[in-house]
């Protein structure tokens, strides 16, 4: 059997019932309507609307079920290769004359720069800093079920006719790994049909706005049926109601639980979502630019290592990123195995280009940094800035 995924599932809203409700009569003497209280009925499905359904026995409706874990596997999970060693940790540095560009483009976008330093400094040193980014991703399944319901329209109800499959034994499956994505499926053998609890199965509630009267007081003459002394009230005809809007004077309108069909076909909805898990780690540099000025840019990608399980960095230079990628995968497979299931993890190593550049401008030195592969530029002390005043 083929599991079909809900798509663009009616929203539910309770409301009152009373199912001895009379509409009332379409200009018919004025009438008061009655207390709205009298019409309150129940605010959510009632606890007997389902059923109980084996291997489903702690689900509820709302979703209050939580989380459920994936069983053990069948078979042991294939165990992660080590990477193979990368011999070039380290690129080029920028020569002298895209760091001026870059620094001539920066000040050009400032209106307040003068582009006279960026243009005419004198570069006296570049040192370059290779900054490393490990970014470890973990591809994740995480499944849950409630019970649900929509109107009924003559679907197909099968519950019993059949033990209903686990919650992890239905078929899903994402278009693509490190994607978030969602899927809703009716779980099978799990559907029946039940009266609407909202309407007590009459398919129409009193009407909110008048109370189930099917009029209200006229606003032109106030109930009173008359305007200015002896005449009569042309609005209402002198009966000092006029008819609801909202109702059109039936006095009840179609509910909103089962849209009028008085049935809902109930059953267990299941939510597949796929999470994609990332964290960073930026080994600190000792070049004087704020590792948060990196978020933005991008580097050369040196590394990338992607299976169900990853393993953990060997024969990288740099032991703070080789301590990173340890412990990331181990808090990464510790947190998320025991809620959902690892279905991929990918781990990557980008070098993000930092080059300090000192340069002198009117007998004083300054510094700027020029960093990412789109050649950002920060710097803290331009000498030549101005305030600009709009006239």
């Amino acid at each position: 059997m083929e599991y079909q995924p809900i798509m663009n599932q009616p929203s539910t809203t309770y409301g009152a019932a009373n199912s001895g409700y009379v509409p009332a009569a379409t200009g018919g003497p004025a009438m008061f309507a009655p207390p709205a209280a009298e019409f309150q009925g129940p605010s959510a499905p009632p606890a007997g609307m389902f059923d109980s359904m084996p291997g489903y026995e702690g689900t509820v409706a709302g979703g209050g079920g939580g989380f459920l874990p994936p069983p053990m596997p069948a078979y042991p999970a294939p165990q992660p290769q080590p990477g193979s060693e990368q011999p070039h940790w380290n690129i080029p540095s920028i020569s002298k004359e895209t760091a001026r560009d870059a620094f001539v483009l920066f000040a050009s976008s400032k209106c307040c720069y003068s582009s006279a330093p960026a243009k005419d400094g004198t570069i006296t040193n570049m040192e370059a800093f290779n900054t490393y980014r490990y970014r470890l991703e973990t591809f994740t399944e995480s499944r849950s079920t409630e019970w649900s319901h929509e109107p009924y329209n003559g679907q197909p109800v099968d519950a019993y006719a059949q033990t209903p499959p686990g919650p992890w034994d239905i078929p899903a499956q994402s278009a693509n790994f490190f994607m978030d994505n969602k899927q809703v499926i009716k779980v099978p053998y799990t559907s029946s049909m039940k009266n609407c609890h909202g309407c007590m199965g009459m398919g129409r509630k009193p009407c909110k706005d008048c109370a189930g009267a099917g009029n209200k007081v006229c606003w032109v003459c106030n109930g009173s049926g008359y305007r200015h002394g002896d005449d009569r009230c042309s609005h209402c005809n002198g009966r000092g109601r006029e008819n609801c809007i909202h109702c059109h004077g039936q006095g009840s309108k179609h509910c909103d639980t089962c849209h009028g069909k008085q049935q809902l076909l109930v059953y267990i909805k299941l939510t597949v979502k796929w999470t994609n898990n990332s964290d960073n780690y930026v080994v600190e540099q000792s070049s004087g630019l704020q590792v948060d000025n990196l978020s933005k840019v991008s580097g050369k990608e040196l590394f990338r290592d992607s299976q169900c399980m990853v393993y953990p960095l060997i024969g990288f230079p740099d032991p703070a990123v080789v301590q990173a990628a340890q412990r990331l995968v181990s808090e990464h497979q510790a947190k998320y195995s025991q809620t959902s299931r690892i279905q991929q993890q990918r781990q990557t190593i980008e070098l993000i280009p930092v080059t300090k550049v000192t340069y002198s401008w009117k007998g004083k030195s300054h510094i700027y940094f020029v960093y990412g592969n789109e050649f950002k530029v920060h710097t803290d002390d331009y000498p030549a800035t101005c305030c600009c005043t709009v006239m």
